[in-house]
């Protein structure tokens, strides 16, 4: 290829750049003005109301009047629902400079529907700084992520590496246990290899990286290990660039045993010796396993040992009753630690 090819090349993908960046700046706005649109909506509706006396019949038949009229003259979009989810968009967030335009309504609706403002806060700053879509925020407050993180991390930890105040320092800060794989597509019933999941995970590796978490990014699958004339082969390798580590995942079809964690600790002393560079940090070892036992890998690893990780995966996401189910003691887990914190000693 000649300069002048070159330079008609350059030429071509500046103007596609060009087309490129306007078309999605155009469609950022249009998005924003729809959201700012339902803001300023409920803005309007919850200053008519308080003059109302913020009565509460009459706050619904002024929405209800209101949305018949809307939908006569502007059609869909404006449903009594919808109306009510602008007022508490306004409510949420009274403030319009609070709002995102990183965000759309998609996502709007759903941080409005969560009562817990730290959790709120937590889904909003994540979801802005990994530039989900409507659908990743969606599957992250389903499958309840923030309550998933602080079952290994107290609220505030959580929410300084949201802020951006912090970078996680240990894996429990981005490992999550239980994790769930329902995006997997494989029926619950099926009995499958551990190829077959590895496999699965790799055809689907953008949906497993959204469940890892922050900072990871793929590096192989199968890494051949030779020692001497014997040679092994690790599940799959990440890298982590907030812990600045080396991940080996081994994946198991079966309950923990101890030979699993013998096995992954093999591998995670080996990316120690041989793959690390002295900068990095130590490497983690993840186990994902169809069912585990604490004590088990508590008495197997060494009593100081932060780096190799046990996870249980579901291959479904449950349904919310399940999730709570599953996380239920989350909340007296946290109140504990604050206890124990706040608990004057005797002397």
């Amino acid at each position: 290829m000649n300069d002048l090819q070159l330079s008609n090349k350059a030429f071509y993908n500046d103007i596609r750049d060009i087309i490129i960046n306007a078309r999605s700046n155009a469609v950022r706005s249009v998005e924003f003005a729809r959201m700012m649109m339902y803001w300023h909506l409920g803005e309007r509706i919850f200053v008519e109301e308080q003059c109302g006396q913020n009565r509460a019949e009459y706050g619904e038949y002024l929405i209800r009047d209101l949305s018949k009229k809307l939908e006569t003259e502007f059609g869909n979009g404006f449903s009594q629902r919808q109306l009510e989810r602008a007022r508490k968009f306004y409510r949420v967030y009274p403030n319009a400079l609070d709002v995102r335009p990183q965000l759309n309504w998609s996502q709007y609706r759903q941080l409005i529907a969560i009562d817990d403002k730290y959790k709120r806060e937590y889904y909003e700053l994540e979801s802005v700084n990994n530039a989900w879509t409507a659908r990743e925020t969606e599957r992250q407050v389903n499958s309840l992520l923030y309550e998933r993180l602080l079952l290994s991390n107290d609220k505030e930890a959580v929410l300084a590496v949201a802020r951006k105040q912090r970078t996680p320092e240990m894996p429990s800060e981005v490992i999550k246990d239980p994790m769930y794989l329902e995006f997997l597509g494989l029926k619950r019933e099926a009995k499958y290899y551990e190829e077959d999941i590895e496999s699965a995970l790799i055809n689907h590796l953008q949906e497993f990286l959204l469940e890892l978490g922050n900072g990871f990014a793929f590096v192989a699958r199968q890494k051949r290990i030779l020692l001497d004339d014997d040679e092994f082969f690790a599940d799959l390798i990440f890298y982590n660039r907030l812990l600045r580590c080396f991940v080996v995942i081994e994946i198991k079809t079966h309950k923990l045993n101890h030979e699993d964690l013998g096995q992954l600790q093999m591998y995670v002393n080996y990316y120690n010796r041989y793959e690390k560079l002295p900068d990095e940090s130590p490497t983690v070892g993840i186990l994902l396993c169809t069912a585990k036992n604490d004590l088990l890998a508590k008495v197997t690893l060494p009593e100081d040992n932060a780096h190799i990780l046990t996870s249980k995966y579901e291959l479904y996401l449950p349904s919310e009753n399940d999730l709570l189910e599953e996380i239920k003691d989350v909340i007296d887990i946290i109140d504990n630690r604050t206890d124990e914190q706040t608990e004057p000693h005797a002397g």
